[in-house]
């Protein structure tokens, strides 16, 4: 095994990030389904997502790049019913975490640990019934409650619960803070709105207001290397702020490519004019784009993106006119 590939800027690649599924039984208000909007279609299974040998084909190929671990998307990825076979089939030596809903999780959660699964995200933006039916457009609430309790029962702990940041959740950040204290096998990950991906700038909010809370409330403050990330500590429990908008750090720390359910590479979450295709997938597709596609990486905000004379963040100018990918 080869050691990770580094793109231009040093970072060397070490995770990736596969989208499974665009297909999801909620329809969350701020989704933007890894950068491409939302382009869920038909809730059965469609001939262009990739099918099992295709996800571990890829993830054989890349564990030769050094390429330490894997989380799955969607979508919903527990859509998927070969979804234990995958992650059964999945390099030994990968770390194999899972971002979920939690609704599928009763009844599998044992099962997905038994395959392999190592933990799991699962997205809970309210503790309030209500308030969660009208951001998800679900009336879910209890089902996943219950998901979480099967994920910590089954041993997929610490369960991160992820909550977006904005304007409909921003009330119910300090319940949620209180809800994973205490050891419990629950942390807590707020997400940073963002509105250049969803369309509705309208709904965001500060997240250094809620940086600043968080730092008074805490016992302790850490920073995370992957993505220069802070993790707070507050009456045992642990709270992480994941805010890449506009963040010239995190950028410069991000060592993950993803990959679309359609089988494209993607280098940023922000950007999808450099995707490209892997093809009808054979091990020599993959691992020419792959090589391409870290390559071609640049950090979004501080060299993709770069600041004006305005305090406005446009294109670098060597980038405009760059062909998108095939």
């Amino acid at each position: 095994m080869s050691g990770p590939l580094a793109d231009d800027f040093g970072r060397e690649v070490t995770g990736v990030r596969i989208s499974l599924t665009d297909r999801c039984n909620f329809d969350c208000v701020y989704c933007h389904n890894e950068g491409l909007g939302d382009t869920r279609g038909p809730m059965d299974p469609q001939d262009d997502e990739m099918d099992t040998d295709d996800v571990v084909r890829f993830l054989e190929v890349v564990a030769e790049y050094g390429v330490e671990k894997v989380k799955f998307t969607g979508g919903e990825p527990m859509l998927r019913d070969d979804l234990e076979e995958i992650i059964r089939r999945t390099p030994d030596h990968m770390e194999v975490s899972m971002t979920t809903n939690g609704t599928f999780l009763p009844g599998r959660a044992e099962d997905l640990k038994e395959a392999g699964l190592d933990r799991v995200n699962v997205s809970q933006d309210a503790l309030d019934p209500d308030e969660f039916a009208e951001i998800t457009k679900s009336g879910a609430y209890d089902e996943v409650l219950k998901g979480v309790e099967a994920a910590v029962d089954a041993g997929l702990d610490p369960v991160k619960l992820n909550m977006v940041v904005f304007k409909h959740t921003a009330g119910y950040v300090d319940e949620m803070v209180d809800h994973v204290a205490g050891d419990n096998g629950l942390q807590l990950q707020l997400i940073q709105y963002m509105p250049e991906l969803t369309g509705r700038p309208e709904w965001n909010i500060d997240i250094q207001r809620v940086h600043d809370w968080l730092a008074e409330e805490a016992d302790r403050v850490e920073t995370r290397e992957m993505h220069d990330r802070k993790r707070y500590w507050v009456d045992g429990g642990m709270v992480e702020i994941v805010d890449p908008v506009e963040n010239e750090e995190f950028c410069a720390n991000c060592g993950r490519v993803r990959v679309t359910h359609e089988g494209y590479l993607k280098g940023c979450l922000n950007r999808n004019d450099d995707l490209q295709s892997m093809g009808e997938m054979t091990r020599e597709e993959i691992a020419e784009t792959f090589e391409d596609v870290v390559a071609n990486r640049v950090p979004y905000y501080g060299e993709y993106m770069v600041e004006n004379d305005d305090g406005e963040y446009e294109i670098n100018e060597k980038y405009l006119g760059t062909p998108t990918a095939d």
